[in-house]
């Protein structure tokens, strides 16, 4: 059972993947060039994806985690690693992605900042997690 606590960041990280992924589901040919370019220029195996193929399976992922944060019955330290994961790759591509960071390589530019905030998905992944593996002691 989900506890209160575990809920609320849970439905709030749930909703907003979750509209991510609908709003790809019928993106056109540029938009999907776009974001395949992005994810391609950072993680290199991506590049021989097709990316209408790229797109159609990050929303149909982005979905599938949306809908899995939202629903109750899916175990919290199950569906938080599984937001570690898509967060975790998210950041990095924040982190690889040149001109998305200061000269430090973390505070983020103006163009960052719209990546930045997948940290707080990453931190809300390891609050999910840890309260599930400390939570029955």
């Amino acid at each position: 059972m989900v506890k209160l606590r575990q809920y609320i960041p849970r439905l709030v990280t749930g909703a907003y993947i979750l509209n991510s992924g609908l709003g790809k589901r019928g993106a056109d040919a540029e938009t999907a060039a776009g974001l395949h370019g992005l994810a391609a220029g950072t993680y290199p195996f991506l590049a021989d994806v097709d990316p209408q193929e790229f797109v159609k399976t990050l929303s149909t992922a982005e979905i599938a985690l949306g809908a899995a944060l939202l629903v109750p019955f899916v175990p919290s330290g199950l569906v938080g690693l599984a937001l570690a994961g898509f967060s975790g790759g998210l950041v990095g591509l924040y982190l690889k992605t040149p001109g998305m960071t200061q000269p430090d390589g973390f505070r983020p530019t103006q163009e960052g900042t719209a990546l930045s905030k997948d940290v707080f998905m990453l931190g809300i992944a390891g609050g999910l997690v840890a309260d599930a593996l400390t939570g029955k002691r």
